[in-house]
């Protein structure tokens, strides 16, 4: 297998400084302010972004090591396959949010419903559009999570992932 090397385009500060105890998704992590602090040589691509409310952020677990191919998720007592679950000790171990754009000054970009650690090297920022996503007339279906959704918001995150 050939190995992919991915540069960051910035860091993603936050007020989490620790695993422990943070939320587990963004919805949980509502009104949480963080910021974007993108490399200089990308600030031309930040062009027409704050035209969006929502943007994706792809980062690297950097506190992961190892991966597990069954996991104990947050959310469930029972172990899931890792690629049934948003757990974070993936094989590559690669995040993604979507949070709130507050404003962009600069190279600095404010965002709000942050669920990330302090530190967290950002790969890359997609702007979020629901259009592209899922279809209105589409059933979707979110297997075992149907009965947990609830939780979420509430759910922080403990040292289950930690080494």
């Amino acid at each position: 297998m050939k190995t992919v090397e991915y540069k960051p385009i910035g860091t993603i500060h936050s007020p989490h400084k620790d695993l422990q105890g943070m939320p587990i998704q963004p919805v949980g992590a509502k009104g949480v302010k963080g910021q974007i602090e993108l490399e200089n040589e990308y600030l031309e691509g930040l062009k027409d972004l704050e035209g969006f409310s929502h943007i994706i952020l792809i980062y690297h677990l950097h506190m992961c090591n190892g991966h597990s191919l069954r996991v104990k998720p947050f959310l469930d007592n029972v172990k899931r396959g890792i690629f049934a679950t948003r757990a974070p000790k993936r094989p590559n171990p690669i995040g993604m949010s979507v949070v709130c754009l507050e404003k962009v000054e600069g190279n600095i970009i404010h965002i709000s419903n942050v669920d990330v650690l302090d530190g967290t090297p950002l790969l890359d920022i997609k702007p979020y559009i629901p259009h592209f996503d899922t279809c209105e007339d589409e059933d979707v279906c979110v297997g075992w999570f149907d009965d947990k959704k609830q939780e979420v918001k509430e759910k922080k995150s403990d040292t289950r992932f930690i080494d």
